[in-house]
Protein backbone atom coordinates (compact mmCIF):
# COMPACT_ATOMS: atom_id res chain seq x y z
CA UNK A 1 0.00 0.00 0.00
CA UNK A 2 1.29 3.65 -0.86
CA UNK A 3 1.59 5.91 1.76
CA UNK A 4 2.59 9.62 1.10
CA UNK A 5 4.08 12.30 2.73
CA UNK A 6 1.63 14.80 1.86
CA UNK A 7 -2.15 13.39 1.34
CA UNK A 8 -3.74 17.16 0.58
CA UNK A 9 -1.43 17.34 -2.11
CA UNK A 10 -2.55 14.43 -4.08
CA UNK A 11 -6.30 15.00 -3.14
CA UNK A 12 -5.44 18.11 -5.09
CA UNK A 13 -3.83 16.43 -8.02
CA UNK A 14 -6.27 13.33 -7.76
CA UNK A 15 -9.17 15.91 -7.85
CA UNK A 16 -10.50 15.95 -11.69
CA UNK A 17 -9.67 12.75 -12.27
CA UNK A 18 -12.13 11.27 -9.81
CA UNK A 19 -15.89 9.86 -9.56
CA UNK A 20 -18.37 12.57 -8.70
CA UNK A 21 -19.17 11.52 -5.52
CA UNK A 22 -14.99 10.94 -4.90
CA UNK A 23 -14.62 14.62 -6.12
CA UNK A 24 -17.08 15.58 -3.57
CA UNK A 25 -15.05 13.99 -0.73
CA UNK A 26 -12.06 15.67 -1.91
CA UNK A 27 -14.03 19.47 -2.39
CA UNK A 28 -15.39 19.12 0.83
CA UNK A 29 -11.83 17.75 2.68
CA UNK A 30 -9.56 20.40 1.19
CA UNK A 31 -12.08 22.87 1.52
CA UNK A 32 -12.60 22.43 5.11
CA UNK A 33 -8.91 20.66 5.87
CA UNK A 34 -8.95 21.67 9.48
CA UNK A 35 -11.85 20.01 10.61
CA UNK A 36 -11.01 16.83 9.13
CA UNK A 37 -9.11 14.76 11.82
CA UNK A 38 -12.07 15.36 14.39
CA UNK A 39 -14.93 13.92 11.91
CA UNK A 40 -16.09 10.13 12.28
CA UNK A 41 -16.75 8.34 9.10
CA UNK A 42 -20.57 9.26 9.69
CA UNK A 43 -19.78 13.08 10.00
CA UNK A 44 -17.56 12.95 7.57
CA UNK A 45 -20.22 11.24 5.05
CA UNK A 46 -23.04 13.77 6.32
CA UNK A 47 -21.08 16.62 6.20
CA UNK A 48 -19.87 16.12 2.29
CA UNK A 49 -23.20 14.25 1.43
CA UNK A 50 -22.26 11.52 0.25
CA UNK A 51 -21.97 7.74 2.71
CA UNK A 52 -19.83 6.16 4.67
CA UNK A 53 -18.97 3.12 2.02
CA UNK A 54 -17.96 6.36 -0.13
CA UNK A 55 -15.70 7.73 2.70
CA UNK A 56 -14.02 3.97 2.84
CA UNK A 57 -13.53 4.06 -1.13
CA UNK A 58 -12.08 7.13 -0.93
CA UNK A 59 -9.86 6.03 1.70
CA UNK A 60 -8.48 2.98 -0.25
CA UNK A 61 -8.33 5.03 -3.93
CA UNK A 62 -5.88 7.45 -1.96
CA UNK A 63 -3.73 4.21 -0.41
CA UNK A 64 -5.12 3.80 2.98
CA UNK A 65 -6.74 0.27 4.53
CA UNK A 66 -8.80 2.75 6.97
CA UNK A 67 -10.39 5.84 7.74
CA UNK A 68 -8.11 5.80 10.81
CA UNK A 69 -4.69 5.73 8.71
CA UNK A 70 -5.97 8.17 6.50
CA UNK A 71 -6.93 10.63 9.18
CA UNK A 72 -3.39 10.35 11.24
CA UNK A 73 -1.80 11.46 7.42
CA UNK A 74 -4.31 14.23 6.98
CA UNK A 75 -3.43 15.52 10.43
CA UNK A 76 0.19 15.13 9.58
CA UNK A 77 -0.15 16.79 6.45
CA UNK A 78 -1.96 20.12 7.87
CA UNK A 79 1.19 21.59 8.54
CA UNK A 80 3.09 21.59 5.14
CA UNK A 81 -0.49 22.14 3.40
CA UNK A 82 -0.97 25.35 5.45
CA UNK A 83 2.78 26.39 4.38
CA UNK A 84 1.95 25.62 0.95
CA UNK A 85 -1.13 27.87 0.64
CA UNK A 86 0.97 30.68 1.55
CA UNK A 87 3.81 30.21 -1.40
CA UNK A 88 1.09 29.07 -3.89
CA UNK A 89 2.07 28.26 -7.32
CA UNK A 90 1.82 31.79 -9.74
CA UNK A 91 1.13 32.09 -13.75
CA UNK A 92 3.38 34.16 -15.64
CA UNK A 93 1.34 37.70 -15.98
CA UNK A 94 1.24 40.00 -18.93
CA UNK A 95 3.75 42.56 -18.12
CA UNK A 96 5.14 41.43 -15.34
CA UNK A 97 8.87 43.11 -14.93
CA UNK A 98 11.75 40.52 -14.92
CA UNK A 99 12.04 40.66 -11.00
CA UNK A 100 8.76 39.14 -10.61
CA UNK A 101 9.49 37.09 -13.12
CA UNK A 102 12.43 34.99 -11.80
CA UNK A 103 11.04 34.95 -8.36
CA UNK A 104 8.04 33.27 -9.23
CA UNK A 105 9.49 30.76 -11.67
CA UNK A 106 12.12 30.21 -9.33
CA UNK A 107 9.19 29.34 -6.87
CA UNK A 108 6.99 27.10 -8.83
CA UNK A 109 10.21 25.05 -10.25
CA UNK A 110 11.21 24.31 -6.24
CA UNK A 111 7.35 23.95 -5.22
CA UNK A 112 7.04 21.06 -8.26
CA UNK A 113 10.08 19.58 -6.65
CA UNK A 114 9.17 19.40 -3.11
CA UNK A 115 5.15 18.85 -4.05
CA UNK A 116 6.62 15.26 -6.04
CA UNK A 117 8.60 14.25 -3.01
CA UNK A 118 5.23 14.37 -1.19
CA UNK A 119 3.83 12.12 -3.50
CA UNK A 120 6.65 10.09 -4.62
CA UNK A 121 6.34 6.26 -3.40
CA UNK A 122 9.41 5.09 -2.14
CA UNK A 123 8.49 1.28 -3.28
CA UNK A 124 7.71 2.27 -6.57
CA UNK A 125 11.15 4.21 -6.65
CA UNK A 126 12.79 0.94 -5.12
CA UNK A 127 11.26 -1.48 -7.57
CA UNK A 128 11.82 1.28 -10.78
CA UNK A 129 15.85 0.89 -9.66
CA UNK A 130 15.68 -2.76 -9.41
CA UNK A 131 14.01 -3.48 -12.71
CA UNK A 132 16.63 -0.73 -14.48
CA UNK A 133 19.73 -2.64 -12.79
CA UNK A 134 18.56 -5.89 -14.14
CA UNK A 135 17.45 -4.96 -17.79
CA UNK A 136 19.04 -5.98 -20.38
CA UNK A 137 18.22 -2.57 -22.54
CA UNK A 138 16.45 0.57 -21.28
CA UNK A 139 14.23 2.76 -23.56
CA UNK A 140 13.09 6.08 -23.01
CA UNK A 141 9.24 7.17 -24.86
CA UNK A 142 7.93 10.85 -24.68
CA UNK A 143 6.26 13.64 -26.67
CA UNK A 144 7.50 17.47 -27.05
CA UNK A 145 8.61 18.46 -23.48
CA UNK A 146 8.13 14.84 -22.14
CA UNK A 147 10.53 14.10 -25.16
CA UNK A 148 13.38 16.35 -23.77
CA UNK A 149 13.06 14.66 -20.29
CA UNK A 150 14.23 11.23 -22.05
CA UNK A 151 16.78 12.96 -24.68
CA UNK A 152 18.52 13.62 -20.39
CA UNK A 153 17.75 10.11 -19.10
CA UNK A 154 19.74 8.61 -21.83
CA UNK A 155 22.91 10.75 -21.93
CA UNK A 156 23.11 10.02 -18.00
CA UNK A 157 22.49 6.37 -18.19
CA UNK A 158 24.62 6.16 -21.21
CA UNK A 159 27.57 7.56 -19.19
CA UNK A 160 27.00 4.57 -16.89
CA UNK A 161 27.27 2.39 -19.70
CA UNK A 162 23.52 1.52 -19.90
CA UNK A 163 22.44 0.40 -23.09
CA UNK A 164 19.63 2.52 -24.10
CA UNK A 165 17.79 4.98 -26.27
CA UNK A 166 15.00 7.68 -26.45
CA UNK A 167 12.77 8.09 -28.75
CA UNK A 168 10.44 10.96 -29.13
CA UNK A 169 8.23 10.68 -31.98
CA UNK A 170 5.12 8.11 -32.83
CA UNK A 171 6.85 6.53 -35.53
CA UNK A 172 9.85 5.67 -34.23
CA UNK A 173 8.61 4.95 -30.66
CA UNK A 174 6.31 2.07 -32.37
CA UNK A 175 8.93 0.57 -34.24
CA UNK A 176 10.96 0.80 -31.13
CA UNK A 177 8.01 -1.07 -28.99
CA UNK A 178 8.25 -3.69 -31.57
CA UNK A 179 11.45 -4.84 -31.04
CA UNK A 180 11.30 -4.81 -27.29
CA UNK A 181 11.13 -8.25 -25.13
CA UNK A 182 11.72 -9.82 -21.69
CA UNK A 183 14.37 -8.16 -20.15
CA UNK A 184 14.15 -4.89 -21.76
CA UNK A 185 12.46 -1.63 -19.44
CA UNK A 186 10.76 1.10 -20.97
CA UNK A 187 10.09 3.89 -19.58
CA UNK A 188 7.09 5.95 -20.40
CA UNK A 189 6.94 9.66 -20.03
CA UNK A 190 3.69 11.83 -20.23
CA UNK A 191 2.42 14.88 -17.82
CA UNK A 192 -1.40 13.88 -18.49
CA UNK A 193 -0.57 9.81 -19.11
CA UNK A 194 -3.29 9.72 -22.00
CA UNK A 195 -1.54 10.69 -25.41
CA UNK A 196 -2.20 8.89 -27.74
CA UNK A 197 1.14 8.37 -29.14
CA UNK A 198 2.06 7.11 -25.83
CA UNK A 199 -0.45 4.31 -25.00
CA UNK A 200 -0.32 3.12 -28.79
CA UNK A 201 3.36 2.18 -27.97
CA UNK A 202 2.75 1.35 -24.45
CA UNK A 203 0.06 -1.43 -25.79
CA UNK A 204 3.16 -2.82 -28.42
CA UNK A 205 5.64 -2.47 -25.27
CA UNK A 206 3.37 -4.73 -22.37
CA UNK A 207 2.79 -7.72 -25.65
CA UNK A 208 6.33 -8.13 -26.02
CA UNK A 209 6.66 -8.53 -22.41
CA UNK A 210 8.84 -5.50 -21.42
CA UNK A 211 8.62 -4.14 -18.00
CA UNK A 212 6.70 -0.94 -18.11
CA UNK A 213 7.95 2.54 -15.70
CA UNK A 214 5.34 5.29 -16.02
CA UNK A 215 6.36 8.95 -15.28
CA UNK A 216 3.22 11.03 -14.87
CA UNK A 217 1.29 12.94 -13.09
CA UNK A 218 -0.45 11.55 -9.94
CA UNK A 219 -3.82 11.02 -11.05
CA UNK A 220 -6.11 8.33 -12.91
CA UNK A 221 -4.91 7.88 -16.30
CA UNK A 222 -4.67 4.52 -18.66
CA UNK A 223 -0.71 4.98 -18.44
CA UNK A 224 -0.96 4.55 -14.87
CA UNK A 225 -3.25 1.65 -14.71
CA UNK A 226 -1.25 0.08 -17.36
CA UNK A 227 2.29 0.60 -15.72
CA UNK A 228 3.94 -2.42 -13.61
CA UNK A 229 6.10 0.79 -11.92
CA UNK A 230 4.29 4.09 -11.22
CA UNK A 231 6.47 6.79 -10.40
CA UNK A 232 3.95 10.10 -9.66
CA UNK A 233 4.84 13.37 -10.29
CA UNK A 234 2.76 16.50 -8.49
CA UNK A 235 2.82 20.20 -10.43
CA UNK A 236 -0.18 22.14 -11.77
CA UNK A 237 0.25 23.40 -15.00
CA UNK A 238 -1.36 26.89 -14.58
CA UNK A 239 -2.02 28.05 -17.66
CA UNK A 240 -0.89 28.14 -21.09
CA UNK A 241 1.42 31.03 -20.55
CA UNK A 242 3.47 28.58 -18.12
CA UNK A 243 3.84 25.80 -20.61
CA UNK A 244 5.02 22.52 -19.41
CA UNK A 245 8.00 24.09 -17.05
CA UNK A 246 6.79 22.74 -13.60
CA UNK A 247 6.08 19.20 -14.97
CA UNK A 248 9.16 19.32 -16.81
CA UNK A 249 11.72 20.04 -13.53
CA UNK A 250 9.41 17.33 -11.33
CA UNK A 251 9.99 14.50 -14.12
CA UNK A 252 13.76 15.63 -14.59
CA UNK A 253 14.17 15.32 -10.94
CA UNK A 254 12.52 11.58 -11.01
CA UNK A 255 15.25 11.09 -13.43
CA UNK A 256 17.73 12.03 -11.55
CA UNK A 257 16.46 10.09 -8.73
CA UNK A 258 16.44 7.07 -10.74
CA UNK A 259 20.08 7.96 -12.16
CA UNK A 260 21.29 8.20 -8.72
CA UNK A 261 19.72 5.23 -7.46
CA UNK A 262 21.52 2.80 -9.98
CA UNK A 263 24.66 4.87 -9.53
CA UNK A 264 24.66 4.17 -6.13
CA UNK A 265 23.78 0.50 -5.75
CA UNK A 266 26.70 0.21 -8.91
CA UNK A 267 29.39 2.15 -7.44
CA UNK A 268 32.26 0.65 -8.44
CA UNK A 269 31.38 0.10 -11.95
CA UNK A 270 29.65 3.05 -12.11
CA UNK A 271 32.75 5.33 -10.99
CA UNK A 272 34.70 3.64 -14.05
CA UNK A 273 32.58 4.29 -16.23
CA UNK A 274 32.56 7.84 -15.21
CA UNK A 275 35.94 8.21 -14.94
CA UNK A 276 36.39 7.21 -18.46
CA UNK A 277 33.74 9.04 -19.70
CA UNK A 278 35.17 12.37 -18.09
CA UNK A 279 38.28 11.94 -19.05
CA UNK A 280 38.02 11.44 -22.73
CA UNK A 281 35.83 14.83 -22.49
CA UNK A 282 38.01 16.64 -20.72
CA UNK A 283 41.29 15.89 -23.42
CA UNK A 284 38.54 17.14 -26.00
CA UNK A 285 38.37 20.25 -24.15
CA UNK A 286 42.26 21.31 -24.01
CA UNK A 287 42.77 20.72 -27.36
Amino acid sequence: MAIYDNVLIKIRDMKDSLTPVEKMLADYILANVSEIPHLSIKNLAKASKTSDASVLRFCKTMGYGSYRSFIVSISTSIGSMNDEQKDQYTDIQPGDDLSTIISNISLNNCKSIEDTQSVLDRNEVAKAVKLLRGSSRIVFFGIGASGLVCKDAEQKFSRINKMCHAYTDGHSQLTAATLLGKGDVAIFISYSGDTAEILDTLEIAKKNGAHIIAITKINKSELADKANVLLGISTPEVTIRSGAMGSRIAMLTVIDILFAGVASAEYQNVKKYLTKTHNILASKHRR
